[in-house]
């Protein structure tokens, strides 16, 4: 399809994990137009953040990135169908509506989503942050990866076997309230501007999981990135005028920014590429099993919030701080594991540009 669009290419083929974000940090791009990964969201994660330390990294991402499926999730690539208008598609037919969205070149801005760990790091997430039982499902089926899709199916089941619940605190600003109070991030951390690492487990290995470090912005002063202006240091409360929930007992928090949350799962079908929200789910403690598998099968066709489960809310935000009480369960950003502790982050509008959209 790229030929016969008269679209010239170089391929270049990722041997391990982030090689991908090594490629684009370091490399000379000034000779493309766009870049092109054809893989999962993990893949595009290490782009991102690639770009994310570069010194011209606000040039960098002005330069349209693309998104093909490749992997077993594929949720940007099935939310940019989904932007276009599309029908629902997976496989093949995802893959050949990607690549006619690539030949028609049209590209649109994106925001992302950044996030910074009690320990110091900051990172950037097209997709998804996630704690729990998401999460859960999301690694324990990476050792079905060989099964595609179907491997989420397989990791449902078995999470809902030994079903855990989670104690932290969950405070959000949710779209429409006044920021007027809120004051910078100013980094605290004696860790600020050094070269963290965490362990992490990177997609694309079908039959084991490898631990690596989650990229960190270690090349790029603090100064010059964009400023979170919604957030506050760790060892300061949230705003007054955010809401913190209550309840302290869960079984998933999840912030989606993108629709889908797999290729046939629709989380916030109302989402866009940039609306300035990010889409945030909570589940929490008392929710039976058989409430949540009917949760999860009704995700599939973008039909969840109508169960109308008690333990189920859902509302946009523009940042959002998670807070463990212990450090248990999985934390996850873009399908790339974190370790378990404090977390928070705000949306940067239109940071990127993405081929595709509405």
């Amino acid at each position: 399809m790229l030929t016969e669009a008269n679209i010239a290419f170089t391929v270049f083929v990722t041997e391990r994990p982030n090689h991908a974000h090594d490629f684009v940090q370091n490399g000379d791009l000034s000779s493309w137009n766009a870049l092109v990964v054809m893989a999962g969201d993990g893949l595009m994660f290490e782009v991102v953040n690639g770009l994310m330390e570069r010194q011209d990294w606000e040039s960098a991402l002005k330069k349209p990135l693309c998104i093909l499926p490749g992997g077993s999730g594929n949720a940007l690539a099935a939310s940019i169908n989904h932007y276009a208008g599309n029908e629902p598609a997976i496989k093949e037919e995802l893959l050949t509506n990607c690549t006619y969205i690539l030949c028609k070149g049209l590209h649109t801005p994106m925001d992302l989503v950044s996030l910074r760990t009690a320990s110091g790091k900051r990172l950037f997430f097209f997709l998804s942050f996630g704690w729990g039982f998401i999460s859960d499902v999301d690694i324990t089926s990476e050792r079905y990866r060989k099964l595609g899709n179907a491997r989420f199916t397989m990791g449902t089941v078995q999470c809902l076997a030994k079903l855990e619940v989670y104690k932290g605190r969950l405070s959000y600003l949710p779209v429409g309230e006044t920021s007027a109070s809120s004051s910078p991030y100013r980094e605290q951390s004696s860790s600020s501007g050094q070269s963290g690492h965490h362990t992490c487990y990177r997609n694309g290995h079908p039959s084991h999981i490898l631990p690596q470090t989650v990229p960190g912005m270690s090349h790029v002063p603090e100064g010059t990135w964009p400023e979170d202006s919604l957030l506050v240091p760790f060892n300061q409360p949230v705003p007054k005028h955010w809401t913190v929930e209550p309840e302290e007992e869960f079984v998933s928090i999840f912030a989606i920014y993108q629709s889908h949350l797999g290729a046939d799962y629709v989380m916030a079908p109302k989402a866009k590429l940039h609306d300035g929200s990010i889409h945030l789910f909570y589940l929490k403690a008392g929710v039976s099993r058989t409430a949540l598998l009917k949760l999860f099968l009704a995700i599939q066709k973008g039909t969840h919030m109508d169960l109308n489960c008690p333990q189920l809310r859902y509302i946009p935000v523009r940042a959002f701080r998670i807070e463990p009480f212990v450090a248990a369960g999985l934390m996850t950003v873009d399908g790339e594991m974190l370790p378990c502790e404090p977390v928070q982050g705000q949306v940067q509008n239109q940071l990127c540009r993405i081929i595709g959209g509405p």
